[in-house]
C-alpha cells in the first residue's frame, strides 16, 4: 500500500472581489432611498395634546412649522415655554420675518397654499399660543394647523 501525502502548498482560492462595487453601490443606493432628512432640530420638548378627530396634511413641502414648548435643556434656558423657528429659539417678533422668508422659499402659484403647523407642549399656556396667532394673523398667514395626536379608541 502507497502513502498518501498531504500537500501543503495547496491553498483555498482566492475571493472574486468583481461584484463588490455592485454590491456596495446597491446599499449606497437603498440607504439613499430609505433614509429621510429632519428640516430642524427641536429644541424644545413637545407632547402634542390629544385629537379625536384628525386629517393628515396633503403636501408637506408647503408646511412651515413653529414649535412651542419647554426647552429641552432646562438648566440653561430654563423652564418657561420657548417658541423655536427653524434651528433657532426666537420671539413673537420675529414670527412676521420668519413667515416672510418661508413664503419666498415656496413657488408663487403654491404660496396662497402654504400652511403655518403650530406643534405646541400640551401643558403650554394658551397666551403664548394666542400671541403667536395674533403675529401669524399679521403676517397674513392665515391657514393654521395645530398638531395633535390620535387618541386610540
Amino acid at each position: 500500500m502507497g502513502r498518501f501525502k498531504k500537500d501543503d502548498k495547496h491553498t483555498a482560492p482566492a475571493i472574486s472581489t468583481a461584484s463588490l462595487p455592485d454590491i456596495i453601490f446597491m446599499l449606497l443606493f437603498f440607504f439613499m432611498v430609505t433614509t429621510t432628512m429632519r428640516q430642524s432640530s427641536i429644541y424644545v420638548k413637545i407632547v402634542p395634546p390629544e385629537a379625536s378627530q384628525s386629517q393628515k396634511l396633503e403636501k408637506k413641502s408647503l408646511i412651515s412649522y413653529i414649535y412651542i414648548g419647554p426647552p429641552i435643556n432646562p438648566q440653561v434656558f430654563g423652564n418657561e415655554p420657548r417658541i423655536q423657528l427653524n434651528d433657532t429659539y426666537s420671539d413673537v417678533k420675529d414670527i412676521a420675518e420668519f413667515i416672510t422668508k418661508e413664503r419666498e422659499n415656496i413657488k408663487e402659484e403654491d404660496r396662497q397654499k402654504m400652511t403655518t403647523s403650530l406643534k405646541v407642549d400640551q401643558d403650554v399656556k394658551m397666551g403664548i399660543v394666542t400671541d403667536v396667532k395674533q403675529e401669524l394673523r399679521k403676517a397674513g398667514a392665515f391657514k393654521i394647523n395645530y398638531a395633535a395626536r390620535r387618541v386610540n379608541d
